[in-house]
C-alpha cells in the first residue's frame, strides 16, 4: 500500500529534516495527508514525534559543530555566543532567583528586594532606575 510506504519514508525524512513542510515536499506528500495520518494513527503520530526529536538533535549537533568550527577560525561573534550561552561567568542578561523561602510571612532582605526589583525591571513591569530618574527630573521642572 502506497500510503504505508509514504508514511515510512516521511518518518525517515523527518529524522534528517525535522521540518514537516520540507520533509513532505521531499517525498511528494501533502501536509494535509501528513496531518490526516497523524490524527488517524496514534502509532504514526508517536513515530513522527520521535523522528522529529531525532532530527532536531541531529540539526543541533550540526549547528554546534559549525559553531565550534567558527570559534576555531577566530570568529569573535561565535566565541561570544558560545560563552554567553555555555558559561555562566559570561551571562550578563539572565537573572537567576533560587527558591528558598522558609516562612512566607518573613520580610524580604534588602538583597532580595533588589533582586525582585531587577527581575521586574528586566520583565519591563517596572521602569528601570534610569527611567525613574528621568521621570523625577521631568516632574520637578
Amino acid at each position: 500500500m502506497k500510503s504505508n510506504k509514504d508514511k515510512q519514508l516521511l518518518v525517515e525524512q523527518l529524522k534528517t529534516t525535522p521540518i514537516i513542510q520540507v520533509a513532505c515536499q521531499k517525498i511528494g506528500v501533502s501536509r494535509a495527508s501528513y496531518y490526516r495520518w497523524r490524527q488517524q494513527n496514534k502509532s504514526f503520530q508517536a513515530k513522527v514525534d520521535q523522528a522529529i526529536k531525532e532530527g532536531v538533535s541531529l540539526v543541533n549537533d550540526l549547528a554546534e559543530s559549525q559553531l565550534i568550527s567558527a570559534i576555531k577560525d577566530g570568529n569573535m561573534t561565535a566565541l561570544i555566543f558560545w560563552l554567553k550561552n555555555r558559561n555562566p561567568n559570561y551571562d550578563t542578561t539572565k537573572l537567576q532567583i533560587s527558591p528558598g523561602v522558609v516562612d512566607k510571612d518573613e520580610p524580604l532582605t534588602p538583597d532580595q528586594q533588589q533582586l525582585v526589583k531587577k527581575a521586574l525591571e528586566m520583565a519591563t513591569i517596572l521602569p528601570s532606575q534610569s527611567e525613574d530618574k528621568n521621570e523625577t527630573t521631568k516632574q520637578s521642572k
